[in-house]
């Protein structure tokens, strides 16, 4: 009988068993965790910290951002912790309108995390209406106090442009650089070569876009013209070097 009754409980010992924590499970928990990151980077931006800044200052703490990059010394960040303290609310520094080239990390390239910037992205960095409406919330309702327009070295969709290749969708989205070209080329020697061949034309075409779409950006958005004559935002233009990583000032 008593046979019988040890036979009954047995599953039931053997499941209390597997149940309970092994001996030393919160000292293989404590040895499995990652050594502490010193230096690292957890809080997000906040209202007031954005609020003190000025658009020079936010200008300045972008290109300090560009030396550290080109210095392979980029901060280190939590962005699990950056992630969930970004769940409320935003108040980013700036707005960076870069091409949609995939060798062109914006956040890195300027050492910035998660909340530090908002960054719109299309082939050849031209404006739009959609993207002046996003350039006017980020600025005018969310707070930031820099525009800079970013164009880069290499760039295929000026090339593009410059070759005046006609493709799909392609075709209107390059008639937005068009007017850079035509300024670039207005003063070209007539035997000079005017393809894409010719890099010192891609340069200058490129420049010249940066520089047309930062007169877009005053001329067709009263707002931010309006902010930037007051002092609140500063408007600028840059070129991403491809050789280098170093952003260059225009």
């Amino acid at each position: 009988m008593n046979h019988y009754i040890a036979l009954l409980l047995l599953p039931l010992f053997i499941l209390a068993a597997a149940c309970e924590p092994a001996p030393d499970s919160g000292q293989a928990a404590e040895k499995e965790q990652p050594a502490e990151v010193r230096g690292v980077v957890e809080r997000v931006l906040t209202a007031e910290e954005q609020a003190a800044l000025t658009p020079d200052e936010v200008l300045d703490s972008l290109l300090d951002g560009n030396r550290r990059f080109v210095d392979n010394d980029l901060t280190a960040r939590d962005h699990s912790a950056q992630v969930r303290q970004s769940t409320s609310g935003q108040y980013p520094k700036a707005v960076v309108l870069s091409c949609l080239d995939s060798r062109i990390p914006v956040e890195d390239v300027f050492d910035k995390g998660i909340g530090d910037m908002f960054v719109a992205r299309v082939a050849g960095n031209f404006v739009n209406q959609d993207i002046l409406g996003s350039m006017e919330f980020g600025c005018k309702v969310a707070g930031a106090k820099l525009i800079l327009v970013m164009g880069h070295e290499h760039c295929g969709a000026v090339k593009a442009a410059v070759d005046g290749v006609e493709l799909g969708n392609i075709t209107s989205m390059l008639a937005n650089i068009r007017p850079a070209v035509e300024k670039a080329t207005a003063g070209l020697d007539p035997e000079a070569d005017r393809s894409s061949k010719n890099a010192a034309l891609v340069h200058e075409v490129c420049v010249e876009n940066v520089l047309h779409n930062i007169e877009r950006i005053r001329k067709e958005s009263p707002i931010l013209r309006e902010m930037e004559e007051d002092g609140a935002i500063r408007i600028a233009g840059a070129v991403y070097d491809m050789d280098s990583g170093r952003v260059e000032m225009l």
